[in-house]
């Protein structure tokens, strides 16, 4: 009979006889799966690679609980209207096939607006609209192409992270297995003759044989799937020179006990396992130990306004915010955690959450979601429980809102691990010819210990080492990044552009004098409430400075980006912003910052800002200038030249009067001749810029308005700093540059010593792991060393 494989799965289809579109299955579920794919346009998941699938599971009845409401809400991720988040646990993840069809969820079923998979943690999270496509109608969706979900409902009770302890259990099975077959193997390395040879020769070596097995068939499974997988795919990974060495120890050692031509191998085949796992294990500690730090440790300088109970306004940190509170959600402000809304009108942009810009309106005694955004005047809210910051995180990182940013030394590593592998596979070949000619006896030792040291795995340790303890070091000195990419960006920079108000500008420190009509009590009071709702850097200044007021509800508030804001109450409306948007067109005498106010179109007066400039700013910008090109691009007036003219180096440029878009095309315009652009500004007449630039910086002043426009966030306090943390950046590069230095000249030194037989392979088994241990030691000492350079 002639033996046929499944089209999907790749298991053995030679019984079922099931055939379709002259392919052959090796169950219904297979081929069910297929006329799914070939129904929607979708084979050329077939193409990534042959046989990708996972045989589908009857899951008829097994996911009614997901018909219990209160079970979805504590699985949902986000739930508002029709459209619901869920991120769920996917262990058949292991390929890009199973990237693509995950990702192209909306194409099997028009209800699922994305879909994005983590493939290092096996999740996949998914947007869909909930009154077409129930959370078990999803699931059992999945499982139908072969991706059933795992879901604990204990774990997600109790808020817990899923646990992988697999890496545990094989490298304790292997650590038994290698210290066992030591043990045995003792009478033959001390030559104990007349008992080894006479009476248990043959036990013992039978004995290590046994133990030999599940070392190499459960704990050393990973390296050989891993290996398997890559050349099916015609790829030569990391993986096949160590699954190639272990096979050709275990092959060769059984035949030598099965012949009774020697003992073999066994100690050094099990060490080798043993200690790779070992090195594995501590490198997966080690970066769980930076993430843990950065998602749980490295809190973002933002805060938020807490109403007190005797109606106080106070500024907290998110972290301090508990169930119960009262919170004021300013425009543009995030709302960092679920909340019940008490007061006012809310328009929620959730785009931080689902990718999209449609906003909805909530009335009192809604729910509302963490990650929203308000974007239509103030809102009051009581806190239902309190911030993950994790969350927020999350939300900043979300791939939604990811710029095309290549990292070139991820590239770099993935080009080296690719070559290298060819390489090391060749100079293997090639010595094992030559000890084979000259002396058999040293052949297989050069063969597996050129396979197992030269491995690169310390070159691809040393970026994502370096850069997340960088990123660790940054947050503790208020000066967080996104993601790693931003660090290599930075080490690029040759231009810097700095907004003024709220950026170079302390707004904590102005002075402020009126000059006009003097405000009645009402008009001062609705001033108040309308400056209550803004985040501008003005808008806090002014309403902090303003004599308490009875708070008045709006009955509409909008915020004019660059220019103003407008506000009714009853019959009486007001406009507070620049001269030209509240109706003022008459000269005025002076050029500094003014804020104009006018209610029911009458022009009533201005209130003059005289600025006070961040501390060590001149002493900043002389240090930047030895290497940066430094501009300055403010929306107001040209009132502040003379001031700030004498503050910056000769060679730095001023802009007043600039629009959001106007500095948009300004950095445009400078990135297409060559400039590696750094936006500093507040976030939010900015954002446009920080987007458009190649790292975008907003100021926190604690203040709840970072957006995903910005790649980093730096805490106010720390703003005299930046050049110092500019210089990290290059630190890190230099860093890595050292370690893939380092990493070569030990790949180097170790295949001299492998190549000349001089190498035993459970001693290369040894170093292989100890060289990437030295690699992380290196960088983390290298990186804390910079990072206590800083203040």
């Amino acid at each position: 009979m002639e033996h046929k494989t499944c089209f999907h799965c790749g298991l053995d289809a030679t019984s079922s006889e099931i055939l379709y579109d002259d392919k052959s299955f090796c169950c219904n579920g297979c081929k069910t799966v297929y006329e799914i794919f070939s129904a929607n346009d979708l084979t050329c998941y077939y193409d990534l690679q042959n046989a990708p699938g996972a045989t589908p599971k009857e899951v008829a009845g097994k996911y009614n609980f997901l018909e219990n409401d209160k079970i979805v809400d504590q699985l949902l991720e986000f739930n508002n209207d029709d459209i619901q988040i869920v991120s769920l646990y996917i262990p058949h993840i292991h390929c890009s096939s199973c990237i693509w069809i995950l990702e192209n969820l909306n194409k099997l079923h028009p209800s699922v607006s994305s879909s994005i998979v983590n493939f290092g943690k096996k999740t996949v999270r998914i947007t869909y609209n909930s009154e077409q496509l129930s959370l078990k109608n999803l699931v059992e969706l999945l499982s139908s192409i072969g991706y059933e979900p795992y879901i604990s409902l204990e774990d997600y009770s109790v808020g817990k992270k899923r646990i992988d302890r697999s890496l545990i259990y094989k490298l304790g099975v292997a650590g038994f297995a290698f210290g066992n077959v030591m043990f045995l193997s003792f009478p033959e390395y001390f030559e104990v003759g007349e008992f080894w040879l006479e009476q248990y020769k043959h036990l013992f070596r039978w004995l290590m044989f046994g133990f030999s097995l599940p070392v190499v068939f459960y704990s050393a499974q990973d390296y050989f799937i891993s290996a398997y997988k890559g050349l099916r795919s015609k790829i030569l990974n990391i993986d096949v020179p160590i699954a190639l060495g272990a096979l050709v120890l275990f092959v060769r050692s059984t035949a030598e006990i099965i012949f009774d031509a020697g003992s073999g191998f066994f100690d050094s085949l099990t060490g080798l396992i043993f200690f790779l796992l070992l090195g594995k294990f501590f490198q997966q500690k080690t970066y769980s130990f930076l993430s843990f730090e950065r998602d749980y440790k490295s809190y973002f300088p933002i805060g938020i306004t807490k109403i007190n109970q005797e109606g106080k306004e106070e500024s907290v940190q998110v972290y301090d915010i508990e169930k119960g509170d009262r919170l004021l959600i300013r425009n543009e402000e995030l709302i960092p955690v679920d909340c019940i809304l008490i007061k006012g009108k809310a328009r929620i942009d959730y785009s931080f959450v689902t990718g999209e810009s449609k906003t909805v309106t909530k009335k009192s005694g809604d729910k509302l979601f963490a990650g929203g955004k308000q974007i239509e005047g103030n809102i009051e809210v009581d806190v239902l429980n309190s911030v993950e910051q994790s969350y927020l995180t999350q939300l900043w990182s979300n791939d939604v809102f990811k710029k095309d940013k290549q990292l070139s030394f991820t590239t770099l590593t993935n080009r080296i691990s690719k070559n290298f592998t060819i390489t090391i596979l060749l100079i293997a070949l090639i010595a094992t010819s030559y000890w084979l000619i000259n002396d058999s006896s040293k052949a297989l030792n050069v063969f597996t210990a050129v396979l197992i040291i030269a491995c690169p795995c310390a070159i691809a340790l040393s970026a994502p080492f370096t850069f997340g303890n960088i990123l660790r070091i940054l947050g503790k000195k208020k000066f967080y990044l996104k993601n790693a990419s931003v660090i290599e960006q930075l080490a690029k920079i040759n231009t810097i552009i700095f907004d003024k108000t709220g950026t170079i500008t302390s707004n904590k420190e102005a002075t402020i004098s009126y000059e006009g009509e003097t405000l009645s009590d009402l008009e001062e009071s609705l001033l108040k409430s309308t400056l209550r709702g803004s985040n501008h850097p003005l808008s806090r200044s002014l309403y902090n400075l303003l004599a308490d007021h009875d708070i008045l509800t709006l009955d509409s508030y909008e915020e004019h980006i660059g220019k103003g804001i407008e506000a009714k109450h009853h019959e009486k409306n007001i406009k507070v912003g620049s001269a030209p948007f509240v109706g003022y067109s008459a000269v005025t005498s002076t050029l500094n910052t003014a804020v104009h106010v006018s209610t029911n179109n009458e022009y009533k007066g201005k209130f003059t800002f005289y600025n006070a400039y961040r501390k060590g700013l001149s002493k900043l910008f002389n240090l930047l200038k030895r290497e940066y090109d430094l501009v300055i691009l403010s929306g107001d007036n040209a009132g502040e030249k003379e001031n700030l003219t004498k503050l910056l180096p000769p060679k730095a440029k001023l802009l007043f009067n600039q629009k959001p878009e106007d500095k948009l095309e300004y950095i445009k315009f400078h990135q297409s001749e060559g400039a590696n652009v750094l936006m500093i500004g507040d976030g939010l007449n900015d954002a446009g810029a920080l987007a458009q630039s190649n790292v975008g910086i907003a100021i926190s002043e604690n203040v709840n308005v970072f957006s995903p426009a910005c790649d980093a966030i730096l805490d106010a306090s720390k703003f005299n700093e930046l050049v110092n943390y500019l210089k990290v950046s290059k630190s890190a590069i230099k860093i890595i540059k050292w370690s893939f230095v380092l990493s070569f000249i030990y790949n180097i030194i170790g295949l001299y010593f492998a190549v000349t037989g001089q190498l035993a392979p459970v001693v290369a088994a040894i170093l292989m792991p100890l060289s990437s241990i030295s690699i992380v030691v290196f960088t983390t000492i290298c990186t804390n060393i910079v990072g206590r350079k800083l203040k």
